[in-house]
């Protein structure tokens, strides 16, 4: 089973898959944000829902958290518990959050060393982000450190 990376912002949202066996995570695409998190989460679900349409299927979402780097809650946090909530009730499959703290600075490291235009980059580096988010979280559920998806979401 597949899962689905979200890295949410208010104008982009990055979205990335992982592969059948749930180890690799990979950049898919992005799209623009809606006018409120609500409004984007009616442009993600439906592309939610064509992956869990796909053989491989979808076990959960997982979307970046936003957080200080002391660990608090950013001010961006509450939109993106907004979206999930959102989310949540237009897919049928668990939504799980991942600490994002640095993955857009490492998502454009990353982006630079294979892209030089940065106006090329700024396409790329959401989807990027939501492809460390979902790797993030892929490894911490093979190391057993994570809850299971359906758990993680819970405030």
């Amino acid at each position: 089973m597949r899962f689905v990376g979200v890295d949410f912002g208010r104008k982009r949202i990055g979205l990335a898959t992982s592969d059948a066996t749930a180890m690799l995570a990979k950049a898919w695409r992005m799209v623009p944000g809606g006018a409120t998190p609500a409004a984007s989460a009616d442009v993600v679900a439906p592309l939610v829902h064509a992956l869990i349409a796909d053989d491989d299927g979808v076990e959960a979402v997982v979307i970046g958290l936003p957080k200080r780097l002391d660990g608090s809650e950013s001010d961006q946090t509450p939109a993106v518990r907004e979206f999930a909530a959102a989310l949540a009730r237009l897919v049928d499959r668990p939504i799980a959050f991942q600490d994002e703290r640095l993955t857009s600075v490492e998502a454009e490291s990353r982006l630079a060393e294979r892209e030089p235009d940065w106006r090329k980059r700024k396409l790329m580096i959401d989807a990027e982000a939501a492809a460390i988010i979902l790797q993030d979280f892929l490894d911490a559920r093979a190391r057993h450190d994570h809850p299971e998806p359906w758990q993680a979401g819970k405030k």
